[in-house]
């Protein structure tokens, strides 16, 4: 099995693997390209966000934009993200359509070992995130690893997310606790 098939599957896999190194390098020389695009180059830059992300839907994302490789990363129609956002997509990150994701947000399935002697092997591990159709996601807030956020949900800004979250919630705080129920019907 290959370092990027283990990493893949949520097994303790080696980031320094050279194809692995080497996908990293080309998706952020896309990334710095989107990033250094003035606001006249839109079909440019929706170009080089499809060969990044590999997707062609309907989307919006305010540069600058980070990630680890793109290709984990999939997003529904009419997904909107602000400034700064940061997705470590070492496993895959999946957007529901309708969602809007605020500035400085950042979602991480990247995640270490607890054990010392593990931790400093260098090896590393990732947990998916899925986050739900009409979700709306508070600047600054934090995704951690492996949390599945329902739909018609808003995280409030700020908030660390470190568990599921219910559809049709509201939560926020660090770490992100329930607040109150929404009424979609």
């Amino acid at each position: 099995m290959t370092e990027k098939d283990k990493m893949l599957k949520g097994l303790m896999y080696n980031p320094l693997d050279q194809v692995l190194s080497k996908e990293r390098y080309e998706a952020r020389l896309l990334f710095q390209k989107i990033n250094s695009l003035d606001e006249n180059s839109v079909k440019e830059r929706k170009s080089l966000f499809d060969r990044l992300l590999g997707k062609t839907s309907k989307f919006w994302i305010e540069p600058p934009f980070y990630c680890d490789y793109g290709y984990n990363i999939s997003l529904g129609e009419k997904v909107f993200m602000n400034f700064n956002c940061c997705i470590l997509d070492v496993a895959a990150v999946k957007i529901g359509s309708n969602t809007m994701i605020g500035p400085y947000v950042q979602i991480y399935t990247a995640t270490h070992p607890l054990e010392v002697e593990a931790r400093i092997s260098g090896l590393e591990y990732a947990k998916p995130i899925n986050i739900g159709k009409n979700v709306w996601i508070g600047g600054n807030a934090t995704i951690c690893p492996g949390v599945t956020i329902g739909d018609g949900t808003v995280i409030g800004a700020g908030a660390v997310v470190t568990k599921d979250v219910e559809p049709n919630t509201f939560v926020g705080g660090s770490p992100a606790r329930f607040i109150k129920d929404i009424d979609n019907s």
